[in-house]
């Protein structure tokens, strides 16, 4: 058995949620006004090949525990990977004297207990994979003999990865609430390289699961890998011009991670944020609407809690355009004077309401423009919120891709960028927790050549 079974994981959390209680306790015990807890457990494997052999393989096994204490308003943190009881007093230990040496924060401290969350619905994030080394082995061959034999002008690989990890997560607080739950995470993936005369190529594909079950087929994802890299086959730079762009759905989930960052609480009471005082303002045109779904049954970012313990519940971020809701954990929302929306460690689970044109029609819709499928580097401003990346792709014309492109800058600010979004797809056809089609931007400068 390469990952946690079913058949004990019961007695794993049970043993993870006492650790915690033990914690709370201790810190108690020495002063402590308030306290927070986690612990967790996991086990994975991860066989990669390359060329036909096997590169790498990986067992992994870990445990941690990681103490909060409040002395008033002061506050100390520590962490161990061992899990004796000797230990768990000595964490305790150090977090108080952290907290005696550290200066006051009115801030600082636990969520308002009457926003705990009071079940722990089951969200079907737990799928163990009876993986064996072997099996692991032949998956990753198959998935990288797929993306070879593509194509004749597929020469090398970059190799082809199975990985199956498993754990249990518990959280507690001094408010009386500890709450845990198991989850699991598989993942496929391929990556070769492409030649035609001088030009030389790469790319991949991947898929990523709860459930083994769910995982495109091997071959699938070899296959995919080896045609994305063959279109590539040929690229060129253009001239530097302004032409709409469309984000291949892949890269637009960017976007949407940028949008997260720009409305994160730490981001708005730093003052470090192109959206700083757009509560309530449009900041899309009319029809777009992004949403946080954290209660999916196998989401790959659901969660039942957030770090704090708070419930989290289905939200707009954004409707109609507007900007509805900030990303806010228990300390930014005291800095800022407003209330937690449960996202301590993150968004779970962000979807754009997508539109009526696939791909293609997005493509004749652009008449002429770059399509982009890859970008590279981070230009971007997280103030001002101006955006330069390097980019490869594909160039339009008449509504039908022409050739592949490379060695190209894009150019804009997010915040026009988002204004000037045109249309959403419906082609979202790849794994994650943040979902969208491709994005149609009415206008941006491409540097080339």
């Amino acid at each position: 058995m390469t990952t946690i079974a079913t058949d004990d994981i019961g007695e794993r959390q049970a043993r993870l949620e006492q650790i915690v209680a033990d914690l709370l306790a201790e810190a108690k015990r020495r002063g402590a006004s308030a306290a927070e807890a986690t612990a967790g457990t996991s086990a994975g494997l991860e066989a990669r090949v390359r060329l036909g052999t096997v590169e790498t393989l990986e067992h992994t096994r870990s445990n941690g525990l990681g103490i909060t204490v409040y002395m008033g308003n002061r506050k100390g943190s520590a962490g161990t990977s061992d899990l004796d009881p000797a230990a768990v007093r000595d964490t305790v230990a150090a977090a108080c004297t952290i907290a005696s040496h550290t200066q006051e924060d009115p801030c600082a401290g636990l969520a308002t207990p009457q926003r705990m969350a009071t079940r722990i619905p089951d969200l079907d994030l737990f799928h163990p994979w009876d993986l064996q080394v072997e099996a692991a082995i032949d998956l990753a061959l198959e998935c990288e003999e797929a993306a070879r034999v593509e194509d004749a002008r597929i020469v090398n690989s970059e190799g082809a990865a199975v990985t199956s990890h498993a754990g249990v997560h518990v959280y507690g607080n001094s408010h009386g609430f500890i709450g845990g739950y198991p989850s699991s995470r598989h993942g496929l993936s391929c990556a070769v390289v492409g030649r035609e005369g001088a030009s030389m190529q790469r790319d991949y594909w991947w898929s990523s699961a709860r459930c083994a079950g769910d995982l495109e087929s091997a071959a699938a994802i070899g296959r995919r890998a080896g045609k994305r890299t063959i279109a590539r086959l040929g690229a060129r730079q253009i001239p530097t011009r302004k032409a709409p762009v469309l984000f291949d759905a892949r890269v637009a989930a960017g976007l949407m991670r940028h949008l997260v960052h720009a409305v994160t609480g730490s981001s708005i009471y730093r003052r470090e944020s192109f959206l700083l005082d757009h509560l309530g303002r449009k900041i899309f045109p009319d029809f777009v609407r992004i949403r946080e779904e954290p209660l999916l049954p196998r989401g790959l970012g659901s969660a039942p809690f957030d770090d704090d313990g708070v419930a989290t519940v289905p939200k707009d971020l954004v409707a109609d355009g507007v900007l509805y809701s900030y990303l806010l954990d228990a300390y930014s929302a005291c800095r800022l004077g407003m209330e937690t929306t449960g996202n301590a460690g993150g968004v779970h689970n962000l979807r754009i309401e997508m539109g009526a044109l696939g791909k293609d029609e997005l493509i004749r819709e652009m008449g002429t423009g770059l399509l982009v499928t890859e970008l590279m580097g981070y230009g971007i401003n997280p103030v001002t919120g101006d955006y330069s990346r390097g980019t490869a792709g594909f160039w339009v014309e008449g509504g039908e891709i022409r050739f592949p492109v490379e060695e190209v800058t894009i150019a804009g600010n997010l915040k026009q960028m988002f204004q000037g979004l045109l249309a959403v797809g419906n082609d979202c056809d790849f794994p994650g927790s943040t979902r969208t089609g491709s994005w149609l931007i009415d206008r941006m400068t491409i540097a080339g050549g």
